[in-house]
């Protein structure tokens, strides 16, 4: 079963945030509060936690259409193609934010990517998840958690979330409310600026 940790956002505390890095380093999978919806993510190296996560998820993970939750933008060029000024400006405008970016992926990505040639970027406007990012020293790999239920679409509440996902993940934090609407996706890697999914984010930074 889950641990169910309480961490706050406006001062995280360092041995919670310690106790999520170890867990994703032993290939755990966490739910964690990002600034839209609660996403469920591992460490980006894990070869078997990604399997898990896309298995949970119905898909191949060649397949899987996972983003990647980075501390800033310093560690872009470990995956992503070399960008413009334009593009890296909008970038600097949105960030941290609840934007996902899809940027042109480069030959460093992990082996379970290579196939891609494009990778979905996050950074949220969220101390939890940025701090846990920072501590385990890479991306994880995120996707939100959608629920079965098309009304809600979203569980913003984490003890739900919990008793919902307790035998499925190592982790649930609880972050406090979520909010339900997902972040806006915007495909950066052709010329132009293309809006795939509009979402908490205002497109009106490009």
């Amino acid at each position: 079963m889950a641990q169910f940790i309480k961490i706050y956002e406006d001062k995280p505390s360092e041995a919670a945030i310690a106790k999520v890095v170890k867990v994703l380093k032993e290939g755990g999978l966490v739910i964690y509060p990002t600034d839209t919806v609660y996403g469920l993510g591992c460490d980006i190296t894990n070869s078997r936690a990604l399997e898990r996560i896309a298995k949970i998820k119905g898909v191949k993970l060649d397949k899987a259409k996972f983003s990647f939750i980075c501390h800033d933008l310093s560690n872009l060029s470990d995956y992503v193609k070399q960008i413009d000024t334009s593009t890296f400006k909008i970038l600097k405008r949105a960030l941290p934010g609840p934007y996902t970016f899809i940027l042109p992926g480069n030959n460093n990505l992990p082996k379970e990517f290579k196939k891609k040639t494009t990778v979905g970027i996050r950074v949220p406007e969220n101390n939890i998840t940025l701090e846990i990012v920072k501590q385990l020293g890479n991306p994880i790999v995120t996707t939100s958690i959608r629920d079965e239920d098309d009304v809600i679409e979203y569980t913003t509440d984490p003890e739900l979330i919990f008793e919902k996902w307790q035998n499925l993940v190592d982790v649930v934090i609880d972050g406090g409310y979520g909010d339900n609407v997902a972040s806006t996706i915007i495909d950066l890697s052709g010329h132009e600026p293309e809006v795939i999914r509009e979402g908490k984010g205002d497109i009106d930074i490009l």
